[in-house]
């Protein structure tokens, strides 16, 4: 018997109604700050979410720096297209949690589609920094780093110094500064982020405030006050450093990690997220190791504090997209996942389960000082050292920066800068308080 003849679009129509209808994926819009290798990670995290599942697809965009995307994300919720998912950098905090009406807490996102979050999985440093006073996560820890001591083995060896005893108080490193000077170093030690590492960061690790009112966390009312003895103590200590050639200040930002790489500079203090760059570029061995500390100061050392960046979800969107960032979410914090994103980047891992796996797999033992980070932010944090959340923080590091060049170059003292930077940064405070008010 001959089969009928059915046209090629009668065959096509017949396939479409033997299939159902096609099933859309939900897009989820994520907007972030990441170059080059970082931005390959970030593209590689997205991709291994897409792939593991069908119903959601992430969408990642590089909307510029820290500084350009908040700005971006602002002028698109106003005008009713913002991302689902906003990459925060962590002096953003506050004026995130501000927001009010503009973002929907993480801690809901994930609860509502069924996912538990336990904040005892996670980095104590790293969830407290992102949770709110009722131990509700605002913000997913994407990118979290802190503040590290590399230093040059190398050039150690050549100034008479054991590569393997990096100096521990900020006493010994004057001490190794001058030998390494004497050996022929130009640049014996250096910082990137100044305040940052000099002075938020060294308040944390000396266990002493920052700022009032558990140095923001106790609500908008804070007050700086690093204008403290101690801080001031270090400061000028620094300030001696830099009259002898002992410490060469390279400019704001990180302008400090490339002649560390390059191997001009002999100590740095910087981002845990260097070692990536370091391993990448460095010609010659290099240390990790904690940041110094005064061993005079009592409860030093304690812990460091939070860089990097976060994850906030925008309000306004649909339920099923909301979903769809929980799902991602949960996926970003399986603990496989975690620790490859620690291990090749030099960010910290979240939890406590990555930290475990990395070690367990044998990459600290293989990569000496990639643990130094993890172990300076997993210590039980105190009110004066979970971190610093202000308002107005951005324009606050800019005070910072512009005081401390003031005293590298002997335009002012230690003391008088500190006044200022304190008295200008409260101005910011008053003014962030006002237009937060309940």
């Amino acid at each position: 018997m001959r089969k009928p003849f059915i046209p090629l679009s009668g065959l096509l129509a017949l396939a479409t109604l033997m299939s159902g209808p096609a099933h859309a994926q939900t897009e989820i819009q994520w907007w972030h700050s990441m170059t080059g290798g970082l931005n390959d990670w970030v593209l590689d995290l997205s991709n291994g979410f897409n792939a593991s599942q069908k119903e959601y697809k992430i969408v990642p965009t590089y909307k510029g720096t820290y500084d350009e995307t908040m700005p971006a994300a602002v002028a698109a919720f106003r005008a009713g297209n913002a991302p689902h998912i906003l990459q925060v950098y962590e002096v953003g905090t506050a004026t995130m949690m501000a927001a009010k009406g503009a973002i929907v807490p993480v801690g809901k996102v994930l609860a509502d589609a069924g996912y538990k979050f336990d904040p005892k999985a996670y980095i104590p440093a790293v969830v407290g920094y992102y949770t709110a006073p009722n131990g509700q996560m605002l913000s997913f820890p994407l990118n979290s780093s802190t503040t590290v001591f590399n230093y040059n083995k190398d050039l150690f060896k050549k100034a008479g110094l054991d590569p393997n005893s990096p100096p521990k108080t900020w006493p010994e490193v004057v001490l190794a500064a001058a030998k390494l000077k004497a050996s022929g170093v130009s640049c014996p030690f250096t910082t990137s982020w100044q305040g940052w590492t000099q002075l938020e960061s060294f308040s944390t690790w000396h266990n002493t405030e920052f700022a009032t009112k558990g140095n923001g966390f106790g609500g908008t009312s804070a007050r700086l006050n690093f204008n403290s003895p101690l801080h001031v103590r270090h400061i000028e200590n620094l300030a001696n450093m830099a009259k002898q050639g002992l410490f060469v200040y390279r400019g704001r930002g990180n302008a400090a990690d490339a002649p560390f790489y390059s191997g001009e500079c002999a100590m740095a203090t910087a981002s845990s997220s260097t070692y990536a760059s370091i391993k990448k570029n460095a010609k010659f061995d290099f240390g990790i190791a904690p940041l110094p500390y005064y061993p005079d100061v009592a409860g030093a050392p304690q812990n460091t504090v939070i860089g990097g960046a976060s994850l906030w979800v925008m309000a306004g969107k649909k339920a099923p997209e909301y979903k769809g960032v929980a799902a991602f979410f949960n996926y970003l914090t399986n603990a496989e996942i975690q620790a490859k994103s620690h291990q090749r980047t030099g960010y910290l891992p979240i939890t406590l389960a990555s930290f475990e796996a990395t070690e367990k797999a044998g990459f600290y033992k293989q990569n000496p000082g990639t643990d130094v980070a993890v172990n300076q932010m997993i210590r039980k944090t105190t009110e004066k050292s979970r971190g610093i959340r202000l308002g107005n923080f951005v324009q606050i590091r800019a005070i910072e920066d512009e005081e401390l060049e003031q005293v590298w170059a002997g335009k002012k003292s230690a003391k008088e800068a500190l006044d200022s930077a304190v008295k200008r940064g409260n101005e910011l405070l008053v003014r962030f308080e006002a237009a937060n008010k309940n």
